[in-house]
């Protein structure tokens, strides 16, 4: 019982872990990235929907993404979608396409950027602590139903506790790497 509830934890901490690598592979250091706009949504018809099923995005140049709406009137909706995004982006609308210019890393833009990081970061604490929380709680139900002993609860909450811990410095590490990468000049 206690093995297969903090087997289950463990994967679903490793989910976090590989979510948050992949939001803190989003965050670019200058060169400009379509994944950057990846979790972008725009409101089409009532619905929120992501920016690449209404455009194509591409590379301009290594410092510009550019987005061709497949619907012209889009176009402001698109823009609008990207400057609200809160990556910092400015898009120009040069008639039906968009150019999103990557601006340049000043020390202030590094700093938003770890800002940006360390959010990210302290959303995947608390997912691992949620998840921990979740395993505790199941583990005390397996308690009140007899089926485990207060021996085997402790244990395997101390289990979890560890477990817990390992995620949290892994994910402290992966912040420490991205941080070294924005501020490295």
């Amino acid at each position: 019982m206690i093995a297969e509830v903090k087997k289950t934890a463990e994967q679903k901490m490793q989910k976090s872990i590989e979510s948050l690598r992949s939001e803190l592979s989003k965050v670019r250091t200058g060169r400009a990235h379509t994944g950057l706009l990846d979790h972008v949504t725009i409101d089409y018809y009532g619905s929120q929907v992501p920016l690449s099923q209404v455009a194509n995005l591409s590379l301009g140049d290594a410092r510009t993404i550019t987005v061709q709406p497949w619907e012209k009137k889009l176009a402001g909706a698109v823009e609008k979608a990207i400057r609200d995004a809160g990556l910092g982006l400015n898009p120009v609308t040069f008639g039906e396409t968009i150019r999103v210019p990557m601006p340049a890393l000043t020390e202030e833009r590094r700093r938003e950027l770890i800002k940006v990081v360390r959010n990210e970061g302290e959303n995947a604490r608390i997912a691992v602590r949620n998840i921990r929380r979740d395993a505790n709680a199941y583990l005390k139900d397996l308690m009140k139903s007899k089926q485990i002993n207060e021996d085997d609860e402790r244990r395997g909450q101390d289990e979890i506790q560890k477990l817990t811990d390992h995620f949290i410095q892994e994910i402290d590490k992966a912040l420490q790497v991205k941080e070294s990468d924005l501020l490295a000049v």
